[in-house]
């Protein structure tokens, strides 16, 4: 019988590309990885890697191979999900993941209710971009993320997942109350034209919205700080530096010298929940999401 911790190995090789990844998302060293590989030849009398350069590509029968055993572990997960469902009890690990101002102004009052009512639950939080999220809870590297999106800029979700929607979030307009469009009382984008932005880098989900929300109304915005984390973007504001659009979950006090002025229309942030979909049984699953709404919606 072939061995599951080998056929995984022999997985995570084909999905992620290299040893060396597979390994990093195993928790396992590189040498590691190479070994079960190995015995896995042995046990199967088959080459399985061959070498390539410097790395390794996976021969016609490996890759065969790693298809069964992505099937093979898609059946693991279901019988866990059934064993855990006839228990009725949220046990067992459950890797959460989230992007910033989520694990900041919601995760840790979810974390805190979970700790409490599941004590046999397991719980481990990691600071994860959305678009990345849910690649790695479609891989199963995470059991369930917190994601958001914006209604012009939609976050694709691969179709093995589902997802439910916890929370809108509004975003307004920081600027430092040296410009003199801080005296104003709602904005428009044209108001904002020419202004210097602080916004995330480019590819984020925010950085798309920036740009279609401005090239809708005709303007070419000027991000000049290309800084990820909001706070970092208020410390700049509370300098006089620049102008930033940024969610109100999590983002804390304004600085002083910072005003808050809403943008019109109001850019809205949707936050969801995404979770595989054989996996929606799971008590582990209900118990958190059931949480993540409570917590939510105070």
């Amino acid at each position: 019988m072939l061995d599951l911790g080998r056929l995984k190995a022999l997985h995570a090789v084909a999905t992620y590309g290299t040893v060396g990844a597979a390994a990093e998302v195993l928790g396992y060293t590189p040498s590691a990885v190479s070994q079960q590989i190995t015995k896995l030849e042995r046990e199967t009398r088959t080459t399985l890697l061959e070498r390539s350069g410097r790395g390794v590509r996976l021969t016609d029968a490996a890759l065969l191979l790693a298809e069964t055993a992505d099937q093979v572990l898609k059946l693991v997960e279901e019988a866990e999900v059934a064993l855990e469902e006839q228990r009725g009890t949220a046990i067992g690990r459950l890797c959460v993941g989230s992007f910033a101002t989520a694990a900041r102004g919601l995760l840790p009052d979810v974390l805190a209710v979970l700790i409490e009512r599941h004590p046999a639950l397991d719980v481990r939080l990691t600071e994860i971009d959305p678009p990345y999220a849910t690649e790695a809870v479609a891989r199963g590297e995470l059991d369930l993320a917190i994601v958001h999106d914006w209604a012009n800029t939609p976050l694709p979700v691969p179709q093995s997942l589902s997802r439910v929607h916890i929370a809108d979030d509004v975003a307004e307009v920081l600027i430092p109350v040296t410009n003199p469009l801080s005296n104003k009382e709602v904005l428009d984008p044209a108001d904002l034209a020419g202004e210097r932005w602080i916004c995330q880098i480019e590819g984020s989900i925010c950085f798309d919205w920036l740009e279609r929300t401005f090239h809708a109304a005709g303007i070419e915005p000027v991000v000049a700080y290309r800084i990820s984390e909001y706070r970092t973007q208020m410390a700049l504001l509370a300098k006089g530096i620049g102008v930033a659009l940024i969610p109100r979950l999590g983002r804390g006090e304004v600085p002083e010298g910072v005003v808050a002025v809403p943008l019109r229309p109001t850019p809205t942030r949707r936050l969801y929940a995404v979770w595989r979909t054989q996996a929606s049984r799971r008590p582990a699953i209900t118990a958190t999401l059931d949480v993540i709404r409570q917590v939510a919606s105070v």
